[in-house]
């Protein structure tokens, strides 16, 4: 008997429920945003550009008429900016009941956020980790609520993270490397929170990854690539590249299937993770070091300045 694959028609009712999706104007985002709110979620849309925000919410009400679409204002590359956006939140929602850590930058020049921190690494990680922290008190608040942060099969390629060097300060940037290491963060900042949740109620904490999503952060990272690389990239594209309706499918399974255990890694079942439907998944190595995880919580809690309830 073939196995069964999981499509989003196996997204239960989201009826009475609120999904918070950082970065959610476009791509992956959008898609799992849609979704949700197609199975009646209430969701907000918590996006840097507020009118591009407002046109995805407008799309989102015409594919699911009656839709409950609203839009935040998130730069998450401002601590000011996360904290605003927290309180606005803890202020309409008395609980929350997803929490999708999607948003990101790839590949970016060396750059710093408002706070001074590596772009990439103070967005992707830091962002998240101050935002969630400052909201985890009324996602405790939702029965069987989830926080589920997206990651990148691409964690892998950045090497061991240097924690005493997170801004590049002493060494030669490297902008893939930077990336890299801000999603091995999230997957530790997953797991280290999750070990945090276990025992105390049926909230949990889950990573998923899109594999090789045709998306905008797609797009820019091959026109980065020499020219050589772009034409052999032209060919082998369709067997590398989902739409990004599937690669939205592993960060829905995460929040919404009944089967996900806390901790788990949900990516595309195809070759290389690159494409295909969602099943759980290995990160790497160095992701799993639990030392590592408490190291970087605790870097991550004195840099936003964001202590998590006890």
């Amino acid at each position: 008997m073939p196995r069964q694959r999981w499509t989003a028609n196996d997204v239960p009712s989201q009826h009475g429920r609120v999904a918070v999706i950082t970065g959610a104007n476009t791509g992956v985002g959008f898609e799992t945003a849609k979704a949700l709110a197609v199975r009646g979620a209430a969701v907000v849309l918590a996006v840097r550009d507020v009118d591009k925000g407002r046109q995805a919410a407008a799309q989102i009400t015409d594919a699911a008429n009656g839709a409950d679409v609203t839009v935040l204002r998130l730069d998450l590359a401002s601590l000011a900016s996360v904290r605003a956006a927290a309180e606005e939140l803890r202020t309409t929602h008395p609980r929350i009941d997803l929490l999708i850590n999607n948003a990101g930058v790839m590949y970016t020049p060396q750059l710093t956020t408002d706070d001074g921190f590596e772009l990439q690494f103070g967005t992707n990680h830091l962002g998240h980790f101050a935002l969630t922290g400052l909201l985890l008190d009324t996602i405790l608040r939702a029965p069987r609520s989830r926080v589920v942060t997206v990651s990148s099969a691409g964690h892998r390629q950045g090497g061991p993270m240097d924690l005493d060097d997170l801004n590049w300060t002493t060494r030669s940037y490297g902008r893939v490397a930077a990336y890299a290491h801000s999603k091995l963060a999230n997957l530790m900042f997953t797991y280290e929170l999750q070990r945090r949740l276990s025992g105390r109620n049926d909230t949990m904490a889950v990573a998923a990854h899109p594999g090789g999503s045709d998306t905008g952060g797609s797009r820019t990272s091959v026109s980065l690539q020499p020219a050589i690389f772009r034409a052999a990239f032209a060919v082998v594209r369709p067997m590398l590249l989902q739409p990004a309706e599937m690669g939205a499918l592993p960060t829905l399974r995460a929040a919404t299937d009944p089967s996900v255990a806390g901790g788990q890694y949900y990516g595309p079942e195809g070759f290389m993770e690159s494409k295909g439907h969602p099943k759980v998944v290995r990160s790497s190595p160095q992701s799993y070091d639990v030392a590592t995880q408490r190291r970087l919580w605790s870097i991550s809690e004195d840099l936003t300045g964001v202590r998590f309830p006890a």
